[in-house]
């Protein structure tokens, strides 16, 4: 059972999230805050898996949360969820720690999917959201390459790893075994100095 937090200064919003996540087989809401102000104490009474935030929230940001919570609680894991889609926001939310980034229109089958997703190792991101983020990192791919000192497959497979391409795709697409599509990735891990593909995204972002 996975277990669900949600951050949501919306009561209405809020109430139906919560249903939404109870109404599922494989997860159970645990906890749902109106804001941030005892977001510590508060999940490590109930220990979240993960973490439904918005990022509009009174007092303190959604994007200074992602950092409190990343700071104290590491094994959580932050889905933004927001109507912002500015780059800016984008950006700063997934350098302070989000794993996803998932906008308010979508729909109730794609959050539930986002959170299996994040539960499960994935990094999901609306569609639009995960174009930006491809975006900057065209913008910047040579600088990338060089800087991390990547080989081409690397690079090549890192911009494919965050474009959203599973192993066995990636093992299509470059006419690998899925055995190598791993070893690739585990050098670039060490190279990046991440553990995952959120934090690879994140990393590159601060670069």
């Amino acid at each position: 059972m996975i277990k669900v937090a949600i951050v949501e200064d919306n009561n209405t919003l809020r109430k139906s999230l919560t249903n939404l996540v109870n109404q599922s087989d494989e997860m159970h809401c645990v906890a749902a805050l109106g804001n941030l102000l005892n977001v510590v104490s508060e999940f490590r009474k109930v220990s979240p898996d993960i973490v439904l935030m918005d990022i509009g929230l009174p007092n303190i940001s959604g994007i200074e949360g992602v950092r409190t919570v990343k700071e104290n609680l590491k094994n959580i894991q932050v889905l933004m969820f927001t109507v912002f889609e500015d780059d800016e926001k984008i950006f700063e939310a997934i350098k302070a720690g989000a794993s996803g980034y998932l906008l308010k229109k979508s729909s109730p089958q794609e959050i539930i999917d986002a959170i299996r997703s994040l539960y499960f190792g994935g990094a999901p991101m609306s569609a639009n959201i995960a174009r930006k983020v491809i975006e900057s990192f065209q913008g910047h791919n040579s600088h990338i390459k060089d800087d991390f000192r990547l080989t081409t497959r690397e690079n090549e497979i890192l911009y494919s790893l965050i474009e959203g391409m599973s192993y066995k795709k990636l093992a299509e697409k470059y006419f690998i075994s899925i055995s190598t599509v791993r070893t690739h990735i585990r050098h670039i891990y060490e190279k990046l100095h991440v553990n995952s593909k959120s934090e690879a995204v994140a990393r590159i972002l601060k670069k």
